[in-house]
């Protein structure tokens, strides 16, 4: 009786698989249509449909946030991609590949909710606001800041991380010095990317020299070309700022803050151990998400020894719902109730992770159908001269910053489609590479739908629309980049060149890493326009 119940099995088993080769046979046989790149209106259609939603929302006051304008243009995306010959599998397919790669972002964020309200329940972040409204003064406060969150940014890589501990303490001591929130913040955004972009622990600027082809530090050292220069700007800038607003200070705010403070937590110098820790495991390469785990860890049994927060209960629940000042000292402070009355928890970051997902699968839609393509390849076959090569590449990082919603894919995608062309026209390939971030890092928490801007936003409080027009680095830095080029300065010429400021011309001790056959073509075209006279001659040996 089994070997008959055996056999029947045997024999289902068998037809199904004839009707899976059946279909399989059929589905090879059946003549597919052919997939084509989006026309211009196909490749604008999904752009538009989200701007214009957005455009309507701030018009009419609808009261949305991006969530629904992203994903009714993510559907138009992939409906644009079945009418251009692709099927749905393979649009999904590039929806979950866009997604996938933003993944231990968005774990990140589920840990830094969970870090936000362990260095808040802790005492960690009321102690560095305390503290630094003993030191700072409001002349000094925006510049110092701006170069405190910079080298912690180097220090950790991490531009997210940085504004998730240095931004908030930092957003209590400007309140509490009459300092602008708005203005706080983006001075909290320029120094953490300017410290992010110039750390070779950086995802984005490992991301970068990759997708360039080149060699870290080679890139690195190119950062430091245009956002060195835009660094010190800034700083002159916030310094400015700060000595002209100092008039307005009110020193009672600052002490009302701290009293309030000082009564709510046992507040300690040793609190801001956990905060050196970032730095130090960071310093040491330990990876992200260890990293702030164990740093979460370390805020909890500060927490337990410093504000007797002993059950496991209380922790776990401030851990997902977030931390929440008591009644009583909210109403002693109104500062306190805005800047401490609810932080952090993983819950809270979920608004956040909606988005990211949403606004990171529709330009990964836009990425797989070739909407960039369509709109730049032809403008790219018209560029001539090194200054319209620089040009073409910023814009088309924020484009992809603006639309595709991603600073990966920001990094990426103009960095496949320019590589070939910048050889061909003699620049370096660091050159790229310090372009794509020169614009499509630095501008990625400017926009309010790109990944970045959506933390930012979650993190700090306010959207790009406030903090933008005060992130003076992160405006300054693709103008600056592009003026110079203009000019004919501050160009790696793929010879091992370098066209400095002063338009003098001379051989760097070895040229960029590339590629071999790259080098070859970058090294030949930039000798030829040399040669002909379309790019400087070397001054100087």
């Amino acid at each position: 009786m089994s070997e008959q119940k055996k056999t029947v099995a045997e024999q289902v088993a068998e037809a199904e698989a004839r009707q899976a080769a059946a279909e399989a046979a059929a589905a090879l046989d059946k003549p597919r249509k052919p997939v084509r790149l989006p026309n211009v209106f196909e490749a604008l259609l999904p752009i538009l449909v989200l701007l214009g939603l957005m455009i309507c929302n701030f018009i009419f006051d609808w009261g949305l946030d991006a969530h629904m304008p992203c994903g009714i243009a993510l559907v138009v995306a992939g409906i644009v991609g079945v009418v251009c010959g692709h099927s749905y599998k393979e649009v999904l397919a590039g929806i979950i590949s866009a997604v996938s790669r933003t993944m231990e972002a968005i774990l990140i964020l589920m840990c830094v909710g969970i870090m936000v309200a362990a260095f808040t329940a802790s005492g960690v972040i009321p102690s560095l606001i305390y503290y630094g409204l003993m030191i700072l003064s409001p002349k000094v406060f925006l510049p110092i800041g701006m170069i405190l969150c910079a080298i912690v940014g180097m220090s950790c890589g991490s531009s997210w991380t940085t504004t998730a501990t240095m931004g908030i303490a930092f957003l209590g001591i400007g309140a509490g010095l009459g300092i602008n929130p708005a203005l706080t913040a983006g001075m909290c955004i320029s120094g953490a990317y300017v410290g992010d972009k110039f750390s070779p622990l950086s995802d984005t600027t490992n991301l970068a020299a990759a997708t360039g082809e080149t060699g870290l530090f080679d890139h690195v050292g190119a950062m430091v070309s245009t956002t060195g220069p835009c660094f010190v700007i800034a700083l002159i800038i916030y310094t400015i700022i700060g000595i002209s607003a100092s008039g307005a200070y009110d020193a009672t705010v600052a002490t009302e803050f701290q009293n309030t403070l000082a009564q709510a937590f046992n507040l300690s110098p040793l609190l801001l151990l956990p905060i050196v820790l970032i730095v130090v495991v960071c310093v040491m390469k330990m990876p992200a998400i260890p990293a702030l785990l164990l740093s979460i860890l370390v805020a909890v049994i500060f927490g337990a020894l410093f504000q007797h927060i002993y059950s496991i209960g209380s922790w776990l629940d401030m851990m997902h719902y977030g931390y929440s000042l008591p009644e009583e000292y909210c109403e002693m402070n109104d500062l306190a109730a805005e800047l401490l009355g609810s932080r952090g928890g993983m819950d809270g970051q979920m608004w956040t992770i909606n988005l990211v997902i949403l606004a990171v699968a529709f330009g990964g839609t836009l990425e797989k159908i070739g909407c960039v393509e369509t709109l730049f390849g032809g403008l790219m076959r018209k560029v001539k001269k090194a200054w319209q090569m620089v040009g073409l590449t910023l814009l088309t990082s924020l484009f992809c910053d603006f639309t595709m919603c991603d600073q990966y894919l920001a990094i990426i995608v103009p960095g496949a489609m320019y590589r070939d062309k910048f050889d061909e026209m003699g620049l370096a390939r660091n050159m790229l590479s310090r372009t794509l971030e020169d614009c499509g890092t630095l501008w990625s928490p400017m926009c309010p739908w790109n990944s970045c801007g959506v933390y930012q936003t979650s993190i700090l409080g306010m959207g790009p629309m406030k903090y933008g027009p005060y992130a003076f680095l992160n405006i300054i830095n693709p103008i600056y980049a592009f003026i110079t080029a203009l000019l004919g300065r501050n160009i790696f010429w793929g010879d091992g060149a370098y066209t400095n400021l002063l338009g003098k011309t001379h051989m760097m001790a070895k040229p960029a890493a590339a590629p071999d056959d790259a080098n070859a073509v970058a090294t030949a075209a930039a000798e030829a326009l040399r040669a002909e006279g379309k790019i400087p001659a070397i001054t100087e040996k």
